[in-house]
C-alpha cells in the first residue's frame, strides 16, 4: 500500500507538472474562444436565418420531388400492370372467345380453345386467382359440352327416327325415276314390248313411247335443279360435332358404342311392322320407306365419318334387318287375298331392293323372296279367276252363239280363234257351235297371262325364265282352277243334259284354242316353242278330263231321269188282262230319250253311242229289278202281258237306231236278259216258288232257281 501510495504520488506530481506545462496554452485557447464566441453567435444567427430561408425555398422543391417520386412509382406500377395485363390479356381474350363459342354452339372450336388455354396461356398466369377459377371451370365446360352435344345427338336420332320414312321415300322415288328412265330407253329400242304384237299397233306404241320418253326427259330437265338427294334432307352436323367432341375428349370409343347401340334399337323399331300393314299399299310403302331411310343414313355416316360405323357393322345390321324383313313380308303377304295388292307389294319390294342395291347392300334374298310371293300372287290370281270363271259359267245360256251378220261374226272371231270352213260357207244368220262362255273364258285366260306377266317384270330374269313362269302359271290355271270350275259346274243340279252336251262342245273348242295360247305366250316372251326347256300347256288333259266328267254326268243324269220315269210306273200285278198298248210312263220315257239323243248329234259318236247303250242297259236293269222286287209275291198273266208290251217298245226303240253308228243289233242286246226272263214257264215257276218258298233275298238266287226249275 505504501508503494502504491508512493506511486500515486509520483503520478500526481507528473500530472501536475504536465498541467503546469500546458496551462498557458489552455489559457490562451480559452481566451481565443472567448474572442470567437461573439463571432460564433453571429454565425449561428446567420446560419439559422440561412437555414430558414433555405427551408422556405426547398419546400416547393421537396413537394415537386415527392410528386416526381410518386409519379415514378405510379409509372413503374403502370409498367408492371401493363406487362402483367399483356400477359393476361390473351388468356382473357381466349376465355371470352370460349364463352362466345359456347353461346353460338361451336363446341368443337370451344374444345380447341380450351386446349390452347390449358397448354399455352394459363400456365403463364397461373399465380392469379382468376386463372384458378378458369382452371376449375374448364372441366365443367367440357362436361357441359359433352352433355349438350349428346343432347343434340339424341335430338338428331329422334329426328331421323321420325323422318326416316320421308328420307326413304325420297331415295325410293329417285331409284324409281332412274328405273323409269332406263325402262323408257329400253322401250324406245324395243317397240314390240308387252302387248303390241302387230305392226300397226307397233307403230302406234312406238309413237306413244317416243312421246312419253320426250315428256319424261322434259320433266326431268324442268325439275333437275329442284331434286334433292335423300342426304340433303338430313342435317348431319350434330353427328359430326359429337364425334369430333368425343374424339377430342378421348371418348371416341364411348361415342361409337353409344351411337351403334342406339341405332340398333332404332333398327328394331323400324323393322317392327304395324299389325294392319297388309291391308293397304300405304302400310307397306311406309314400312319400306322407314327401312330405306334408316340405311341411307347409315350409308352416309359410313362414307363421311372415319370409324363411327364400319362396313362390317352395316353388313351385320343389314343381314339382321333382311332376315326380319323377309319374315315380316312372308307373314303379312300371306294375308293378302287381293292380287292387285300383292302386285303392288311386289313393285314396292323391287323398288326397295333396287334402292338399297344402289347403296351397296346385297338384295339377292329379296329377289328370292319375290319368287315365293310370285307363287302366292299366282294363288290369288287363281282364286280371282276362279270367281270370274264361275260368274261366266253362271251367266252362260249354254246354247250356240247366234250371229246375224258378218260384223257380229268378226266380233266373235276377234275374241276367240275359231275356224270352221263349212260354217263359213253357210249364209247368215247362223250359229257358232260353242256357247258364249268359250270366248269369255279364252279372253280371261289371256288376261290371266297378262296379269301373271306383270309380276314377272322387273325381276331381272331372262326371257326364258319369264316364259317358263308364264307357262307354268297358265298350266295351273287350266289344270287346277278351270278344271275345278268345270267339274263343279258339271256336278251342279241345275245343269241338265243339254247343258252338259254344250259343255262337252265348249271344252273341245277350248282345247283346240290352247295352241293359240301357246303362240300368244311366245309372242310376249319371244321364246320359240321349239326350245328344249319350253313347257307345254296342259289344256289337252284338262279339257279331256272335263269332257270325261261331263260324259259321266250325262250317263248319270240319263239314268236318274230313267229312274224318275220308272218311279212313276204303276203296274197292277194282279190285272186279268193287259191294256193292249204300252204303259204311258214308258212311252214318255222313250220320247224323252229320242229327243235327248237328237241333241247328242253334236257330240262325238262314241259319246252318244255310249250314252245310248248306258241308258238302254240301265232301263233294262231297272225293269228287271222291278220284276225281281222282293216285295212282289205274285204276278198275273195280264200283268206279264202288259209288261211284255213295254219290253217290246224298248226293243223297238233300240232297233230304231236312236244314235247312229251301232253295228247290227248291238243296242237290242241290252234287253236280251229281260226278254229271256219274260218267258211264261219261268214266270209260272217264279209264281210257284214265290207262293211256296216265300220271298227270296238275292236276285241272283231267284234267277238261278228259275233257270233250274226251267
Amino acid at each position: 500500500m505504501e508503494k502504491l501510495d508512493a506511486c500515486i504520488r509520483n503520478h500526481d506530481r507528473e500530472i501536475e507538472k504536465m498541467c503546469n506545462f500546458h496551462h498557458q496554452g489552455f489559457v490562451d485557447a480559452i481566451t481565443e474562444l472567448l474572442k470567437v464566441r461573439a463571432d460564433a453567435e453571429k454565425l449561428k444567427v446567420q446560419v439559422t436565418d440561412t437555414n430558414r430561408r433555405l427551408q422556405d425555398a426547398g419546400k416547393e422543391v421537396i413537394a415537386q420531388t415527392e410528386e416526381i417520386i410518386r409519379c415514378r412509382v405510379q409509372q413503374r406500377n403502370i409498367t408492371t400492370v401493363v406487362e402483367k395485363l399483356q400477359l393476361c390479356l390473351p388468356v382473357l381474350e381466349m376465355y371470352s372467345k370460349l364463352k362466345e363459342q359456347m353461346n353460338v354452339k361451336r363446341y368443337y372450336s370451344a374444345l380447341k380453345t380450351m386446349e390452347q388455354l390449358e397448354n399455352l396461356y394459363l400456365p403463364r398466369v397461373s399465380q392469379y386467382r382468376f386463372c384458378q377459377i378458369m382452371i376449375e371451370n374448364l372441366p365443367k365446360l367440357r362436361e357441359e359440352i359433352k352433355e349438350i352435344s349428346m343432347s343434340d345427338l339424341k335430338d338428331f336420332l329422334e329426328s331421323i327416327r321420325k323422318h326416316s320414312d320421308k328420307i326413304g321415300e325420297t331415295a325410293m322415288k329417285q331409284a324409281q325415276q332412274q328405273k323409269t328412265f332406263s325402262t323408257a330407253l329400253q322401250k324406245q329400242n324395243n317397240v314390240n314390248y308387252g302387248r303390241n304384237m302387230h305392226l300397226g299397233k307397233s307403230r302406234i306404241w312406238e309413237s306413244k313411247n317416243e312421246i312419253t320418253l320426250k315428256r319424261t326427259f322434259e320433266e326431268e330437265d324442268e325439275h333437275e335443279e329442284e331434286v334433292l338427294t335423300a342426304q340433303d334432307l338430313v342435317d348431319f352436323s350434330p353427328v359430326y360435332r359429337c364425334l369430333h367432341i368425343y374424339s377430342v375428349l378421348g371418348d371416341g370409343e364411348i361415342f361409337e358404342n353409344y351411337y351403334r347401340k342406339q341405332r340398333r334399337k332404332q333398327a328394331r323399331l323400324v323393322l317392327q311392322p304395324q299389325s294392319s300393314m297388309h291391308e293397304t299399299v300405304e302400310g307397306y310403302r311406309r314400312y319400306f320407306s322407314q327401312i330405306v331411310g334408316f340405311f341411307v343414313v347409315e350409308d352416309h355416316i359410313l362414307h363421311v365419318t372415319q370409324g363411327l360405323v364400319t362396313r362390317t357393322y352395316t353388313d351385320e345390321l343389314w343381314n339382321m334387318a333382311l332376315s326380319k324383313i323377309i319374315a315380316v313380308l312372308r307373314t303379312h303377304s300371306s294375308y293378302c287375298s287381293d292380287p292387285d295388292l300383292v302386285l303392288e307389294l311386289k313393285n314396292l319390294i323391287v323398288v326397295f331392293a333396287d334402292t338399297l342395291q344402289g347403296y351397296g347392300f346385297p338384295v339377292n334374298r329379296l329377289f328370292d323372296l319375290l319368287f315365293e310371293i310370285r307363287d302366292q300372287y299366282n294363288e290369288t290370281l287363281l282364286k280371282k279367276w276362279s270367281g270370274l270363271f264361275r260368274d261366266i259359267f253362271e251367266a252362260d245360256n249354254y246354247s250356240p252363239i247366234p250371229v246375224a251378220n258378218e260384223e257380229e261374226y268378226k266380233i266373235v272371231i276377234s275374241k276367240f280363234p275359231f275356224q270352221d270352213p263349212e260354217l263359213d260357207k253357210q249364209c247368215f244368220p247362223k250359229k257358232l257351235p260353242m256357247s258364249q262362255s268359250v270366248p269369255q273364258i279364252y279372253i280371261q285366260v289371256k288376261e290371266f297371262i297378262y296379269a301373271s306377266l306383270k309380276f314377272s317384270e322387273s325381276l331381272h330374269r331372262s326371257s326364258t325364265e319369264i316364259d317358263d313362269m308364264l307357262r307354268k302359271s297358265t298350266n295351273l290355271l287350266l289344270t287346277r282352277t278351270l278344271s275345278s270350275c268345270l267339274q263343279n259346274l258339271i256336278k251342279k243340279p241345275h245343269i241338265g243334259l243339254t247343258e252338259l252336251v254344250q259343255i262337252i262342245i265348249n271344252t273341245t273348242h277350248l282345247e283346240q284354242a290352247c295352241k293359240y295360247l301357246e303362240d300368244f305366250i311366245t309372242n310376249i316372251t319371244s321364246i320359240s316353242q321349239v326350245t328344249v326347256h319350253t313347257a307345254r300347256l296342259y289344256g289337252l288333259s284338262t279339257f279331256k278330263d272335263a269332257r270325261h266328267g261331263a260324259e259321266g254326268e250325262i250317263y248319270t243324269k240319263l239314268n236318274q231321269k230313267i229312274d224318275e220315269f220308272i218311279q212313276i210306273a204303276d203296274y197292277d200285278w194282279t190285272m186279268s188282262e193287259s191294256d193292249g198298248r204300252a204303259s204311258g210312263y214308258l212311252m214318255d220315257l222313250i220320247n224323252f230319250l229320242r229327243s235327248t239323243f237328237q241333241v247328242f248329234t253334236h257330240l262325238p259318236g262314241k259319246v252318244a253311242q255310249t250314252a245310248c247303250m248306258s241308258a238302254c242297259q240301265h232301263l233294262s236293269t231297272s225293269l228287271m229289278q222291278m220284276l225281281l222286287d222282293s216285295e212282289l209275291k205274285q204276278i198275273s198273266m195280264g200283268a206279264i202281258q202288259q209288261f211284255n208290251l213295254d219290253v217290246i217298245q224298248c226293243e223297238l226303240f233300240a232297233s230304231s237306231e236312236p244314235v247312229p253308228g251301232f253295228q247290227g243289233d248291238t243296242l237290242q242286246l241290252a234287253f236280251i236278259d229281260l226278254r229271256q226272263d219274260l218267258r211264261l214257264p219261268l214266270w209260272k215257276c217264279y209264281i210257284f216258288h214265290s207262293t211256296h218258298e216265300g220271298s227270296l233275298n238275292s236276285v241272283e238266287t231267284k234267277r238261278c232257281r228259275m233257270k233250274r226249275c226251267s
